[in-house]
């Protein structure tokens, strides 16, 4: 089985992460692990695992074109703003990681068919992944939605740097996600984050006020989108609702990570991470048929 190359841009928690899954998926290989110092315990964990490093960032692919058919972008919104533009040159898929909102926004459970025709794909933000797929039920099941506002709880410990350097675009991206996505005349991001020991899993509550509240409809699609996301990210729950309170419908999710390089309660994390390995996988699965059918047309 012919396996598509990958690039993982950044040597963080979300980088190293992506790394340990792309190492168990049957469509990915990934043949560069970049980062910026040779003292960060990602690119020891890589070295470790015998994957390539390289601390020479976005030049790496620059000088190396071939290295790789997917780009993941695990660095920094503002980096993200440069890298997008060579990856573009250069032909490469891009999935951001970041919250730069460059390409068009990605939710596997939701657009996953239109995201592998795409150049670059940002997956939003952690809260948006848990949280857009509900907001997306809700906007299906009523014609109008006044306004969604949802609320992210997750360990302190499991936001790095560069996630409390992104808390604006973190804000601001999710917010747009929830509005795209669910059609929601206003909308409005909160995170919170928990220093409780021991660490608390992610848990994010969404609260939508609508015209008139239809749960049965509502439940039917929350259920189907519910399956749809457990196929990628197996610890996501919803553990709340849908209920009305104070006229507004509610529904609380869990999310548990699968405990990859990242502890389970990082959930925040994993859930961006399993996202952006079931896009690269269905963008490597269509390229990879795509290849085949070529081939046998050709004989």
């Amino acid at each position: 089985m012919n396996k598509l190359k990958v690039a993982i841009l950044g040597s963080g928690n979300i980088g190293t992460d992506l790394l340990v899954k792309t190492m168990r998926s049957p469509y990915l290989s990934c043949t560069i692990f970049i980062g910026r110092s040779l003292n960060s315990s990602g690119l020891q964990k890589a070295q470790s695992l015998g994957i390539p490093i390289s601390t020479a960032s976005i030049q790496y692919i620059q000088d190396n074109p071939d290295c790789c058919d997917i780009v993941f972008d695990a660095t920094s919104a503002k980096d993200h703003f440069e890298h997008a533009k060579i990856l573009k040159k250069l032909n490469k898929f891009a999935i951001d990681l970041t919250p730069a909102k460059v390409g068009s926004m990605c939710v596997p459970a939701v657009n996953m068919e239109e995201c592998i025709n795409k150049s670059n794909v940002n997956m939003i933000t952690c809260g948006g992944q848990a949280s857009v797929p509900i907001a997306y039920a809700i906007g299906k099941s009523h014609p109008v939605v006044n306004y969604i506002e949802v609320v992210s709880s997750i360990a302190s410990r499991s936001a790095g740097p560069a996630t409390r350097a992104n808390l604006d675009e973190y804000i601001h991206t999710t917010e747009e996600g929830l509005k795209y996505f669910s059609g929601a005349k206003k909308t409005k991001a909160i995170l919170n984050l928990n220093p409780a020991i021991p660490c608390i899993n992610m848990q994010t509550t969404i609260f939508a006020k609508v015209d008139e509240p239809n749960l049965a409809l509502l439940k039917k699609n929350l259920t189907e989108i519910k399956k749809t996301i457990q196929h990628y990210v197996p610890g996501y729950e919803i553990i709340v609702g849908p209920i009305i309170e104070n006229d507004r419908i509610v529904v609380m999710v869990r999310v548990k990570g699968l405990g990859d390089y990242l502890p389970e309660y990082a959930g925040n994390l994993d859930i961006i991470n399993c996202a952006a390995i079931a896009i690269a996988e269905a963008f490597a699965k269509n390229k990879i048929n795509a290849e085949m059918e070529h081939v046998i047309s050709h004989h």
